[in-house]
């Protein structure tokens, strides 16, 4: 039996793909290899952006493998063989400590927690035939591993209610009305746009871009002063923007700019 996640590295980038047919459903498996990979993506200097995708073209991911919670006799153990894989559902739904950016490439519907994956990532791009839906409320239970918590900072109020009780599809075209994705493409294209992508956010300086992973979270509910005083030097709540202040990095990129070069990043 082949490996239910293939990781591939290249230019700077971890591409990773749930490769578990038919549905690409998520298992303790499927979330540990996840997050492996993911924590490959975080401690190795020379890796800048993750790519997370499905296998085929139909399904990113049904979510939850239901048939294997199916098979369990009690609430307990049900529950628990959802949280409790490090990082969270699928191992990014609560890989808090992870500072390096993560683009989804849906390449199909991205039902329940395949959904939810989708919200945890940074950008989602997705094939002009992908669909995004959220079942759980017909099958008993909550999408918790993401959807109620996200959906409604992501898209307007009413309109995550409307995904959330009703578990209607929306199509790309509303998904991208809504900006929960941010390019469109044909299937064909879908990888070589997710890739590029990848490559363009990979150009920046390393610091920067965990920088901006770490503070964008940290200021997006508060009060715009606030937000304002957050991003200043000395704020020791917000230590990897503080180091990219304090960096040689800092001034290659001025430096760079004035002698008409391009920069040589260090990550320091």
């Amino acid at each position: 039996m082949s490996d239910p996640v293939q990781v591939e590295t290249y230019d700077q980038i971890v591409e990773i793909t749930i490769d578990r047919p038919p549905a690409n459903a998520i298992n303790a498996e499927v979330s540990n290899a996840v997050y492996a990979a993911l924590s490959m993506l975080q401690q190795d200097d020379d890796l800048r952006v993750g790519i997370i995708t499905g296998s085929g073209e139909r399904i990113f991911s049904a979510g939850w493998d239901l048939k294997e919670i199916a098979a369990i006799d009690n609430n307990e153990e049900a529950v628990n063989s959802a949280y409790t894989c490090p990082g969270g559902f699928a191992g990014i739904s609560e890989f808090w400590g992870l500072k390096k950016p993560v683009i989804a490439a849906i390449n199909g519907m991205a039902v329940g927690g395949g959904f939810e994956i989708a919200l945890a990532s940074d950008m989602i791009v997705a094939a002009d035939h992908a669909e995004f839906f959220l079942p759980e409320m017909q099958r008993g239970f909550l999408p918790d591993v993401g959807a109620i918590q996200i959906l409604p900072r992501r898209v307007p109020y009413n309109v995550a209610m409307d995904l959330l009780y009703t578990g209607r599809r929306m199509d790309v075209t509303e998904a991208r009305q809504w900006g929960l994705v941010c390019r469109v493409c044909p299937y064909t294209e879908l990888m070589d746009t997710a890739r590029g992508l990848a490559r363009e956010v990979a150009r920046g300086a390393p610091l920067a871009l965990q920088a901006l992973k770490e503070v964008v979270p940290a200021i997006y509910n508060l009060p715009m002063p606030q937000a304002f005083s957050a991003t200043k030097p000395g704020n020791e709540e917000l230590p990897i923007y503080q180091k990219m202040l304090m960096s040689e990095d800092f001034m290659e990129g001025p430096r760079a700019f004035a002698e008409k070069r391009a920069p040589l990043w260090r990550g320091k």
